[in-house]
């Protein structure tokens, strides 16, 4: 019997490797001759580093250059393969990283993503999984291409400053001509899970800007400084704007396509194929899944149902376990979910389900091992 443990973390209580040991315990404790194979997941989000590292990479840390420019400690992933690099555009140029007092998405950099691009090459990477949830910027990407070597113009004089969402409106010509030579050989792709374009009414700066301090006239101007800077990206590249998720992180989405022919891809697809999800889960007899939450949102691109379609096109059972099983979970079924099952075992409030969620997860663990014994499908040999 071989057995996938394929889990996300349970927000504020367990990482996915947690939950994964949790449920490694339960599933050796009623049949100890089952072969388990853990391989934790995230949907491209906050945590993807820590998770996917967590399988036997690297987690490792850069001095790089924060969304305001300030020097900061960003990690980033290494995976066990030593040529897959994980990274959180967040974790150089996210929100939390500048003070309330200071967001203004004209003022803010991805200069420190690029460099977390460039030290990810320095260390053997070949292959990127970037994660671009939670920035602070509106920069369509500059300061990203800047870092590897992208060079703007205004006039005959290059700016030199860190490019930022103010500084797109003074480009008058970009010099694509000292960029990594190494992005051409390196596979990029991009965990992205929204489809706003780069412009207009759902674009970059009208949807996410003011989340990140921009008031209605700060909005206009990013809007038109964005507008004119992707008319001399795309004249000398392809076009991105309407490529679906190319507003994502103030355009940084469509700035990894122009620059460095990234993929934009939902985030646990990315996340599947960075931990080479498919090859790991043949010859498999079960799925076991889960997260904190599971409710209508676990249906529509989140992990459960990204991992649900590939479980499908290898024929294999999914049972998933959740803190929380709320209306609208039942849409999994219509995805191919056989069976899904709470941890609570009693009443109990919120924190105590937290407190208590790696008995919990053990245990249903356990249910769940000796209620397919006794179906004896898939066949489970008894102790």
């Amino acid at each position: 019997m071989k057995i996938i443990l394929a889990p996300d973390s349970f927000k504020e209580s367990l990482t996915a490797e947690q939950v994964c040991n949790a449920m490694k315990r339960g599933i050796l404790a009623v049949a100890p001759d089952t072969t388990v194979i853990s391989i934790p997941l995230a949907d491209g989000g906050e945590g993807t580093v820590r998770t996917l590292s967590a399988g036997g990479g690297q987690l490792l840390t850069a001095r790089v250059s924060g969304p305001l420019g300030q020097e900061i400690d960003a990690e980033y992933g290494l995976l066990r393969d030593g040529e897959t690099a994980v990274i959180e555009m967040a974790a150089a140029s996210g929100l939390p990283l500048v003070p309330l007092n200071k967001r203004n998405p004209l003022n803010t950099t991805t200069y420190g993503t690029g460099q977390l691009i460039r030290r990810a090459l320095d260390q053997g990477a070949r292959r990127l999984l970037i994660g671009i949830g939670g920035s602070a910027t509106n920069d369509g990407g500059a300061g990203m291409a800047q870092a590897l070597g992208v060079k703007f113009f205004d006039g005959n004089e290059e700016i030199h400053d860190f490019m930022t969402g103010a500084l797109l409106g003074r480009v008058s010509r970009i010099d694509f001509s000292g960029l990594d030579s190494r992005i051409k050989t390196t596979d990029i792709r991009v965990a992205c899970d929204v489809d706003n374009p780069l412009l207009g009414a759902r674009g970059a700066a009208r949807i996410y800007a003011p989340q990140k301090g921009a008031d209605a006239e700060t909005v206009d101007l990013l809007e038109k400084y964005m507008r004119h800077f992707y008319d001399l990206v795309e004249a000398a590249t392809i076009p991105v704007r309407d490529v679906p998720g190319a507003g994502a992180a103030g355009g940084l989405g469509a700035g990894l396509v122009a620059f460095v022919n990234a993929k934009l891809l939902s985030g646990i697809d990315a996340v599947l194929d960075a931990c080479d999800f498919d090859r790991r889960i043949q010859q498999a007899d079960l799925i076991l899944t889960g997260e904190g939450k599971i409710d209508l949102q676990s249906a529509m691109g989140k992990t459960i149902s990204g991992l649900l379609k590939r479980a499908e096109k290898a024929s294999i059972p999914v049972i998933a376990i959740g803190g929380a099983i709320l209306d609208g979970a039942e849409r999994l079924y219509d995805l191919g979910l056989l069976s899904m099952f709470s941890i609570c075992d009693r009443p109990m409030t919120l924190d105590q389900a937290i407190d208590d969620a790696d008995r919990l997860i053990e245990k249903a663990a356990q249910n769940i091992m000796r209620l397919l014994q006794m179906t004896g499908c898939p066949p489970i040999n008894k102790t």
